[in-house]
C-alpha cells in the first residue's frame, strides 16, 4: 500500500496519485487528507521487534504494516480553516496537534520509503548548514555573510560590487539584489541576522533527482530570483529541458543522496566560467511548476519510486525504538 499525505488537491501531490493510478500491480494507493481533522486518526505500538497498529483514514481502518512507501506533502495543520474559530487549547486543536505529532514520529520510524523524513528535510532550515554539505560534493558556493550588522554588509558589498540577501533558515524567501532601496533599510537588520552573497552571473538550472534519476530544467529570465519573474520585471522565466552534464548529475544524485532525500529539486547556476554553483537543496520541492513548462516526466518518476519500480539508493529506517504507545 502506498500512503500519500497533504492536501489531495495540491498539484504535486495530484499528480502523483494520477501516476500510481496508471500502474499495474499496486496493492492499493491511499490519500490522507490533512484537513479531515475529525476522522483521521493514528494509533501504534514500537518494539524492538518493530511496529503495530493502525491508521483510519475517512473511516476506514489500515493496519500499519502494510504500508511500503509514503508521499509527505504535509502543511502547517494550525493554519487549517476547519481550526479558524477554535480557541486555543480547544479540544479539536488538540486532536490535530497530538495527530500530527505521533504521524510524523511514525514517519520517523517506519520500515518503508518515505519522501521524504522530516528529519531529513531539516537540513534545509539552515542555509549555512546545507551549504557545507553542498561543497562536499564539489560544487560551488558564493561567498556569503551572515550578519545583522549593517557595516559588515556596506564592506561586503564595497568588495564584491553586486550582493543578493535571503533568509538564512528554510522560511520561503524573496532573493532580492542589495540595491540601493534595500541598503537604505540596512539598519532593519540589527533585529534578525540576514544572508547576503555575491552576485554570480550565470544561468540557473533546477534539477529534480528522483532516487536515482536526473531532470534538468533551465530557467531563462532576468529577475534575481525567476520564481517571482513576473513581480521583478514583469516578464514570466521560461523554462526549457536542459542536457546536463554527466558528472554534475551523478555529483546532484550523490548530494541528494548524502542528505537522505530520495526526492529532492537542486538549485545550481553554471558561471560563464565552468563553475557549477549550487545554491541550496530543496527537500520538498513543488515540481509541478517544471514539469508542466517542460513536459519532463517527474510525478512519473515519482510514482515509480514510491511503486518500488525504480530504486532509491537511501537506506530506510529500523525499528529500534524502546517500547512505546503513542495515539493521536
Amino acid at each position: 500500500m502506498i500512503l500519500l499525505c497533504g492536501i489531495p488537491s495540491e498539484t504535486p501531490l495530484a499528480l502523483v496519485g494520477e501516476r500510481l493510478a496508471g500502474l499495474r500491480d499496486i496493492d492499493e494507493v491511499v490519500v490522507l487528507n490533512q484537513r479531515h481533522v475529525s476522522t483521521n486518526h493514528i494509533e501504534y505500538h514500537v518494539a524492538n521487534s518493530g511496529i503495530a497498529g493502525s491508521l483510519t483514514v475517512d473511516g476506514r481502518r489500515f493496519d500499519l504494516d502494510r504500508i511500503q512507501a509514503v508521499y509527505l506533502r504535509l502543511i502547517d495543520h494550525r493554519r487549517f480553516p476547519e481550526l479558524v474559530n477554535e480557541p486555543e487549547g480547544s479540544a479539536l486543536r488538540s486532536r490535530v496537534e497530538i495527530f500530527h505529532q505521533a504521524f510524523i514520529d511514525w514517519t520517523e520510524v517506519v520500515d518503508a520509503l518515505v519522501v521524504n523524513r522530516f528529519s531529513r528535510q531539516a537540513s534545509n532550515s539552515s542555509k549555512p548548514y546545507q551549504a557545507q554539505i553542498i561543497t562536499t560534493m564539489g560544487f560551488c558556493v558564493p561567498e556569503t555573510l551572515i550578519t545583522n550588522d549593517p557595516e559588515l554588509v556596506k564592506e561586503f558589498l564595497r568588495v564584491h560590487e553586486r550582493v543578493v540577501y535571503k533568509s538564512t533558515s528554510g522560511i520561503r524567501s524573496i532573493v532580492s539584489e542589495l540595491d540601493d532601496t534595500a541598503q537604505a533599510k540596512l539598519d532593519l537588520i540589527r533585529w534578525c541576522p540576514v544572508q547576503f552573497q555575491r552576485y554570480i552571473e550565470g544561468t540557473d538550472v533546477r534539477v529534480h533527482v528522483v532516487g536515482q534519476e536526473v531532470f534538468a530544467t533551465s530557467i531563462s529570465s532576468a529577475a534575481t530570483d525567476y520564481r517571482y519573474a513576473t513581480r521583478q520585471n514583469g516578464r514570466p522565466a521560461e523554462l526549457s529541458v536542459y542536457d546536463l552534464e554527466s558528472d554534475v548529475a551523478q555529483r546532484c544524485v550523490q548530494l541528494a543522496a548524502t542528505l537522505e532525500l530520495p526526492f529532492a529539486g537542486v538549485d545550481l547556476r553554471l558561471a560563464p566560467d565552468g563553475k557549477v554553483y549550487c545554491f541550496e537543496v530543496n527537500p520538498s520541492p513543488a515540481y509541478s511548476y517544471y514539469e508542466n513548462h517542460t513536459g519532463q516526466p517527474i510525478s512519473t518518476a515519482v510514482a515509480a519510486l514510491l511503486a518500488g519500480l525504480t530504486t532509491s539508493p537511501l537506506p530506510t529506517a529500523s525499528s529500534t525504538a524502546a517500547t512505546t504507545i503513542i495515539t493521536g
